[in-house]
């Protein structure tokens, strides 16, 4: 018999339940930690700017190019672009879960390649990035002057010179990013008249700017070949490209003949500025630089952002007087919250459960061998889940707190079944009576957890997202079960051998307390096998109950809300602003200031952040559009409905609506951290038949009248609008021909 040798070998048993307990310890340490199991399909995202064009430009020259190229990837799902009237162009590739990132990346990049060619040139003169994308938001970071000497020019330069390259090595980050990056730039400020009046244009100076801010490479002196009395050889360097505004003002653009010469600084005016100004920062209504730092796939978010705090930490010492950071939001921060919730719920599980077997088995020897039993199942299986690539999440710690009933029954039988063979043959010492013991249950142990695998073990192969939560939620359960039966077979008989003692009771009955309140589960016991006996005879009756049960059951799953995941409060939610097209960045940054005084006066409201002329929806900048992160107090603070997140949602739909310039949109945290943008659902029209914008949009406007009628649904809107005003330029090209003129691309 199997279980007889650990009977007589304790110490080996005792040695197993160790290694696993230690293999699975040491897994814990290694495990990574996050909310839910990572089930964010791969992103790749390929990026380029056209400098002055609008969206229908880009959508016409980058966008279709680019996209017909990349569209059939390997292992693509869909792809998602977005051309801006700034001249930006981003498109976003997503991959079947399971795809490898890197080499997804290498397979859009050889697609971009091939396109690059029928691109206008000064896309191809700004370049193409392809890199993979991290979307899953681990902190948003700002930085800002506490006196306000310093502008957020030279924070946003110090933070792209000194911050993001560091954070950006941290292990578990996948990639940093500057809202509103206002890199260094040369402005030159023409003289309009003063240019007309030296029968200059614009184009003039931009070429002699171009024609002498270069690096040259001018070579070296005394290289070979030459002679080999030659004693030096030296490099040449010469002044390369310029870099403050007095020397682009000396660069020259026109030598007369009378020995006069003519420079920038003439006929303009030059001063260092920001390359790109489309986007600005707020934080509690105060000018600032905000980077989001976004998480690695399959990285552990709490010790991602420990180390991010770690590297921001050090790097203050170096800032300049009066610049500081702060974290302004922490996606770990409910990660910890949340894990910590399910940690305390399994302890509770795990007393309430040692209770409840020594109230039951009323011996105190006889609880500690399921007492030891079921952390060493528990621990082990997360050897499995690192084997796997899992993570310790909400799921998988939900799914140890349903196994700890499950695990637990093992060593019960085991415990309950010596205990009887003791009982009724007192001769029998315990280990033999522990080999007599398991010589029966050996079979129904194993048999038990066949069955409990074949209920949880299908639950794996359910295909999509969902069935990434549901896999990971029964590979947890299947491998404690697993462990829980090598234990039942190993360890708990070892342990009876070692632990348990005959009865000493006269007529095996047990004096005391506990030997009524054993007497009374033995009752009720009794009482339920008679009235089973009974049901027994007329079957008919408990088939009958049993399916009135199944119905009542099916029609209540039917009147159930059913939904991917729930709504949770994760400790802060968005806020998007919209106004018409063709607004100012100054007229968003109005709307957004009396957005912040509503934030403000919400109770359950800490702190907020906005970038304004950015848009989180669209994934771009937007001149009319603004993007607000409320964080709320700590959940210790909000402990009634009144200071929830859809409460404070609520209240921010309700006087939103006081504003009368802009739409404002509030929504909560997507359930799942980098899938989609917010909560609810996201729907996407498309046009096959290549109508006009303006078609579709009012055929987009039908469909948000008709799905707000819907009792079903709440708060529909979409940030479409096909009315953006633009100002055409009709170029009479033959007078233009005729007087000289030419275009240049």
């Amino acid at each position: 018999m199997f279980s007889a040798v650990f009977v007589d070998r304790p110490r080996l048993a005792i040695v197993i339940a160790i290694v696993t307990a230690l293999a699975g310890l040491l897994a814990m340490l290694r495990i990574p930690v996050s909310q839910l199991p990572d089930i964010v399909p791969p992103q790749v995202s390929v990026t380029t700017r056209f400098p002055g064009a609008s969206a229908t430009v880009i959508e016409q020259t980058v966008a279709q190019v680019i996209e017909a190229s990349v569209n059939g990837v390997d292992r693509m799902i869909y792809m998602r672009s977005n051309s801006a009237n700034d001249g930006s162009y981003s498109l976003n590739v997503s991959f079947q879960l399971g795809t490898d990132p890197d080499l997804a990346t290498v397979n859009v990049n050889n697609r971009v390649q091939a396109a690059l060619a029928r691109l206008p040139q000064e896309v191809q003169r700004q370049g193409v990035t392809v890199r993979k994308q991290s979307s899953a938001v681990l902190q948003f970071i700002f930085l800002y002057s506490e006196s306000g000497a310093h502008t957020p020019l030279f924070l946003s330069n110090f933070a792209t010179i000194n911050i993001l390259d560091r954070l950006a090595r941290v292990p578990g980050v996948g990639q940093v990013n500057l809202f509103g990056a206002m890199d260094y730039s040369m402005r030159i400020w023409f003289e309009v008249d003063r240019l007309i009046s030296l029968n200059l244009t614009p184009s003039d100076v931009v070429a002699a700017i171009q024609a002498q801010n270069v690096q040259a490479p001018v070579g070296r002196l005394g290289g070979r070949p030459v002679p080999d009395d030659q004693q030096f050889q030296i490099n040449l360097e010469t002044r390369g490209r310029l870099s403050t505004p007095e020397e682009f003002g000396e660069i020259l653009i026109r030598a007369n003949p009378d020995g006069s010469v003519l420079r920038v600084r003439d006929v303009a005016r030059v001063e260092l500025g920001a390359a790109s100004m489309d986007t600005e920062s707020r934080f509690d209504g105060k000018p600032a630089v905000t980077f989001g730092v976004y998480l690695q796939p399959g990285a552990n978010a709490v010790t991602a952002a420990t180390n991010v705090r770690r590297a921001l930490e050090e790097m203050r010492a170096r800032y300049p007087e009066g610049v500081n950071h702060r974290v302004f939001f922490d996606t770990s921060d409910f990660v910890n919250d949340t894990i910590h919730e399910v940690i305390k719920t399994l302890v509770e599980a795990f007393i309430l459960v040692v209770i409840v077997v020594f109230l039951f088995l009323g011996n105190m020897r006889a609880t500690i061998i399921p007492t030891v039993a079921v952390p060493v199942s528990l621990v082990g299986a997360f050897v499995i889940l690192l084997a796997l690539g899992y993570s310790a999440n909400t799921i998988s710690l939900l799914a140890m707190v349903l196994a700890i009933g499950i695990v637990v029954d093992d060593a019960i039988v085991v415990v309950e079944n010596v205990e009887r063979v003791m009982e009724e043959e007192p001769h029998l010492t315990p280990a033999e009576a522990t080999k007599k013991a398991m010589a029966q249950i050996t079979a129904p142990i194993i048999a038990i957890t066949l069955v409990l695998l074949s209920v949880f073990v299908p639950v794996g192969f359910i295909p999509g997202l969902s069935g990434e939560l549901f896999r990971q939620f029964a590979v947890t359960i299947s491998a404690a079960m697993v462990i829980s039966a090598i234990n039942a077979l190993t360890l708990s008989p070892a342990l009876c051998a070692v632990f348990l003692r005959p009865h000493k009771h006269a007529g095996g009955h047990r004096p005391g307390i506990m030997g009524r309140w054993l007497r009374g589960i033995d009752w009720v016991r009794d009482r339920y096998a008679g009235a089973v006996s009974r049901l027994v005879r007329v079957s008919l009756l408990s088939i009958l109950l049993t399916g009135v049960f199944f119905v009542s059951i099916w029609q209540l799953s039917l009147r159930t809300p059913s939904g991917f995941l729930p709504q949770e409060d994760q400790g802060a939610f968005f806020v998007q602003v919209q106004l018409p097209q063709g607004a100012s960045v100054s007229r968003t940054r109005d709307a957004v200031v009396q957005v912040e005084e509503i934030l403000k006066s919400i109770p359950s409201v800490q702190g907020t952040l906005a970038i304004v002329g950015f848009s989180l929806i669209d994934g771009g900048a937007q001149s009319n559009s603004a993007f607000l992160v409320a964080r709320l107090k700590p959940f210790a603070d909000r402990t009634t409905a009144a200071m929830s997140v859809q409460a404070a949602i609520g209240q921010v739909f309700g006087a939103g609506r006081a504003v009368r310039t802009a739409n404002v949109f509030a929504f909560n945290l997507p359930p799942i951290i980098g899938l989609g943008t917010g909560g609810g659902f996201e729907y996407i029209l498309q046009d096959y038949e290549g109508r006009p914008p303006a078609e579709l949009g009012a055929t987009m406007l039908g469909l948000i009248v008709a799905a707000n009628q819907d009792p079903r649904l709440a708060a529909v809107f979409s940030t479409f609008n096909a009315t953006n005003p633009t100002l055409f330029l009709d170029l009479d090209r033959d007078k233009a021909q005729a007087l000289g003129l030419r275009s240049r691309r």
